[in-house]
């Protein structure tokens, strides 16, 4: 299932995938998960806030259990980062079919609008709306770098309606469990030698716009005295992240900039930059973070405090999911779909399929055929338990 994925958004000269949201690209993997669900006789909605879900059941009767990802990207990233847990939730649910079962709880498959946040620069926003993490109004009044256009200028465009977005009391009532199945983003579950494990834990994470600003000149005929070079502030910014964030034990990178007016032969005159850092400790993070902007204009895109996972949830999923040998548990420093849910009160849990090197978020990212149909299983055995 996978294979019809693999060109969908592909850049050709790296073989890395570029999916925005709503874009052409992203539209059209939703008609590939609207075809899916069709196939299999599930009734697909789509939430005010661009979720789609396909149910087994109906979800108004009785709360559900719902696995699922998310299928838009980073920019040049993997094939496998949320396209294998959105697959693996239609397979897993082709497999309890097999098995003969119906489940006694309504079975959905979601697919969350813009988890990576490539466009609009905050990361799950399907998921944020839903559950009220985000103020709808800041929210729409989010801006695409490229185009400058507004999330409610693409909404609209979409056919969908902005002022609808915010809260879905009425989606959410549905959900009563949730499991979301995902590459893992690391390399713990090859030292554990096993293809399947359970997360335990999301370090809190955020993401901070930082902006440098000197005088734009000619880069051949300005002294350097009389330069104003807002780079070299924004390159010691870069070397005291990398320094505090090993002082601190947590990490730290920036992965985006933007110069201005980006000519070569131009002494910039404008720096924007984005700090994405992350830790066990919530503390050690926001004190590398205060350490940065000491003496600079810093504003905060976002934040995720730590999401534990529901204790209960996460033994039963370890137990069900090991095959008879509990299955690890694991940290993780990415956030998900299922960190939101859980941060808003509902029971949420997530399985990893190992990554055999740890790249992630990357066109080099990759899961072996036999582990994806190991977390299929793992999968199917949950919402099976889960379902009863």
């Amino acid at each position: 299932m996978l294979e019809p994925l693999t060109q969908i958004g592909r850049d050709a000269a790296t073989g890395g995938y570029v999916r925005d949201a709503w874009s052409p690209a992203d539209m059209e993997l939703r008609e590939w998960f609207a075809g899916e669900a069709a196939r299999r006789g599930l009734d697909l909605r789509e939430d005010r806030n661009g979720n789609l879900w396909a149910w087994w059941g109906d979800p108004s009767r009785r709360p559900g259990v719902v696995t699922g990802s998310h299928l838009d990207s980073v920019r040049q990233g993997g094939a496998y980062d949320g396209p294998l847990g959105v697959v693996s939730a239609f397979a897993a649910l082709d497999l309890l079919r097999e098995r003969g079962g119906v489940p006694a709880s309504p079975l959905g498959v979601v697919c969350f609008t813009d988890e990576e946040g490539a466009r609009f620069g905050v990361p799950c926003m399907g998921s944020r709306l839903l559950t009220g993490a985000i103020r709808p109004e800041r929210a729409l009044a989010l801006t695409d770098d490229d185009d400058g256009d507004t999330l409610a200028d693409v909404l609209a465009r979409a056919g969908r309606r902005p002022e609808s977005v915010g809260r879905d009391d009425e989606t959410l009532a549905g959900v009563g469990a949730f499991v979301e199945l995902h590459v893992e983003q690391g390399r713990g579950l090859a030292d554990h030698g096993r293809p399947v494990g359970v997360a335990a834990a999301i370090w809190p994470h955020g993401r901070w716009r930082f902006d440098f600003r000197g005088r734009a000149d000619h880069a051949g005929t300005t002294r350097l005295a009389d330069r104003d070079d807002p780079m070299l502030p924004f390159a010691r910014m870069v070397l005291a992240a990398r320094a505090a964030a090993e002082r601190r034990g947590v990490v730290a990178t920036v992965g985006k900039v933007r110069v201005s007016p980006g000519n070569a032969n131009a002494v910039p005159g404008h720096v924007v930059a984005w700090l994405d850092a992350r830790g066990a400790a919530e503390d050690d993070v926001r004190a590398l973070v205060a350490e940065l902007a000491e003496g600079h204009e810093v504003s905060e895109e976002s934040w995720t405090p730590v999401v534990g996972f529901d204790p209960a949830l996460r033994d039963r999923l370890a137990r069900v999911a090991g095959g008879g040998t509990p299955a690890p548990v694991l940290p993780t420093g990415a956030g998900h779909d299922a960190g939101i849910l859980a941060a808003a009160g509902v029971p949420a849990g997530m399985l990893f399929v190992r990554n055999p090197t740890g790249v992630s978020h990357s066109p080099e990212e990759h899961a072996e055929q036999a582990d994806c149909e190991a977390g299929v299983v793992a999968l199917a055995d949950v919402l099976e338990d889960l379902c009863r």
